[in-house]
C-alpha cells in the first residue's frame, strides 16, 4: 500500500465533488494541509471530507486525523494525515495480549 497512491485518490475525489471548487495540499514542518475552497458551510465541508476519505480507506489499514484550523477569507485549512497502524516488530518479554510471539 502505497501512502501516495491513497492521497491522490483522496484529493481526485475531493476535486470531482460538486460542491469544492478548488483542493490544495501543502507539507509545512513535514505536517499535510489542504486548503479547500467550497460551496458548503463548515460541518457539511467537513461531512464531505470524511465521506470521501472513508472510501478511499476502505480495504485499507489506515486511520483519519483531521483538524480544522482556520477559514481564511472562503478557504477552510485543515491539518489532515492518514495514520498507518504501528505493529509490534519484537518480543519485549512482558508478555502482551499483541506479542509478536502469538502471530501465525
Amino acid at each position: 500500500m502505497a501512502l501516495e497512491t491513497v492521497w491522490n485518490e483522496f484529493l481526485e475525489g475531493l476535486k470531482n465533488h460538486p460542491s469544492i471548487i478548488t483542493v490544495t495540499k501543502k507539507s509545512f514542518a513535514n505536517l499535510p494541509f489542504l486548503y479547500i475552497q467550497s460551496q458548503d458551510n463548515l460541518h457539511d465541508l467537513e461531512q464531505t471530507i470524511k465521506m470521501t476519505a472513508m472510501n478511499v480507506m476502505k480495504g485499507k489499514r489506515l486511520t483519519l486525523e483531521m483538524v480544522y484550523v482556520r477559514t481564511s477569507q472562503d478557504t477552510f485549512v485543515y491539518r489532515f494525515r492518514f495514520l498507518v497502524p504501528n505493529k509490534k516488530m519484537f518480543c519485549c518479554g512482558n508478555g502482551c495480549m499483541d506479542c509478536i510471539r502469538y502471530q501465525a
